[in-house]
């Protein structure tokens, strides 16, 4: 492995973890922090998760699962190509999906309205509770018990959640800090005021990368939309070009790979080109700098941002909006309120190994643990537990 550059995250600096414990050679503390990820029961349940398509719709549809490592392994191949931590660059992408709900945004939309009234649902947050305090694996802590470097990369992947003065930014600069994330933020500091390191936003501009691209793959074998649709959409349209052109009678299924697999090497390049003169104008000398600048590092080139601007509107217009898979998410937030509904109503309905003592009666605080349960629920255990409650399984009557 080369030799890490100095704006990386060095994981023989890292400020620790919340509760010390020894280190375990030969891994690195970030190699360990990626391991407990994979192991964690959370992470197995994204493969019953949906990304776009709910999990009986078919086997070859992306899951959260799916989603996570196909973000991990893009994430790894730009961390490599800038000289940073891949260990600490993989366990983020891998993480960073942990807090959604069953049915994807749908689910989590459904899950938010419910909590209005005791501190809302937000997955970054839950991502938050499941690695700090929802985990119990561990005889010492609750929680992955995961470095500072890995926890505040988690948080704020996508840029300070806070300014100076203490005020709330980008979409929580209406609602507010979630409480999740302002309780551990007192005992341990995770500077969220700053952006979070190199390998973090590498991370989450790999997760954008992985989502315009596959959604594309998955739209087209839904056949919510046609190879034909994408020829007029900047940059897709120029990787079909090119793929028609080296093989004028390729099949559609080749076709869509070979398409989608040009549209990710652009975007990546992109990505690498941009965040490369990004570094040479800052010249960052450690991971703090990274930290204190005034703007992220790793990110696409204005025309690139403007191609994917397009394309996600493509995406929204012909797949997240498409009738049918409209219907099917209005289905699938009618199970997760008919779920909460029943548990909210009856505190016996909720599994032992959930409850803690909290009565009832203590609205906001038992709300939270149903929204626990719920939202670890896979797509399949929540329509499994509906049938079992109300014998009626609404996404297919």
């Amino acid at each position: 492995m080369a030799s890490l550059a100095p704006y990386a995250c060095h994981a023989g600096k890292s400020r620790g973890r919340l509760v010390p414990e020894a280190e375990a050679p030969p891994r690195s503390v970030f190699a360990r922090d990626r391991d407990r990820i994979i192991h964690s029961a959370a992470f197995r349940r994204l493969k019953h998760k949906t990304q776009v398509f709910v999990y009986h719709e078919g086997d070859h549809y992306r899951t959260r699962l799916t989603h996570s490592i196909e973000v991990a392994q893009i994430a790894r191949s730009i961390a490599r190509a800038l000289h940073l931590d891949e260990d600490l660059t993989e366990a983020l992408a891998l993480a960073h999906d942990l807090g959604h709900t069953p049915f994807g945004h749908a689910g989590e939309r459904e899950l938010d309205k419910l909590m209005r009234d005791h501190g809302g649902f937000d997955h970054n947050a839950q991502s938050l509770r499941i690695v700090t305090r929802l985990e119990r694996r561990y005889a010492a802590f609750d929680g992955l018990n995961l470095t500072w470097e890995t926890l505040e990369g988690l948080v704020k992947h996508n840029g300070p959640l806070i300014d100076k003065e203490g005020n709330a930014l980008g979409h929580y600069k209406e609602r507010g800090l979630p409480a999740a994330i302002i309780e551990y933020a007192e005992v341990h500091d995770l500077g969220l005021d700053q952006y979070a390191s190199l390998e973090a936003q590498v991370a989450a501009i790999s997760d954008d990368i992985a989502y315009n691209a596959h959604d594309i793959d998955d739209g087209l074998r839904a056949n919510l939309f046609k190879v034909i649709d994408l020829g007029d959409i900047p940059l897709v349209g120029t990787a079909l070009t090119e793929v028609l052109k080296a093989y004028p009678n390729i099949e559609q299924s080749r076709l869509a790979h070979e398409t989608v697999r040009r549209l990710i090497a652009a975007m990546v390049a992109d990505v690498l080109k941009n965040t490369k003169q990004n570094i040479d104008r800052l010249h960052p000398k450690s991971a703090d700098d990274i930290r204190s600048a005034s703007e992220p590092l790793a990110a696409f080139s204005g025309q690139m941002k403007e191609y994917n601007r397009v394309l996600q509107r493509f995406l929204s217009h012909e797949m997240y909006r498409n009738l049918q898979v409209l219907q099917m998410m209005d289905r699938a937030q009618r199970v997760i309120r008919d779920l909460f509904t029943a548990y909210m109503s009856d505190e016996n309905l909720l599994p032992a190994d959930w409850r803690d003592g909290t009565p009832i009666s203590d609205h906001s605080r038992y709300a939270r643990q149903v929204c626990d349960f719920i939202a670890g629920m896979t797509d399949r255990y929540a329509l499994e537990q509906h049938k079992r409650l109300f014998d009626l399984d609404p996404l297919f009557r």
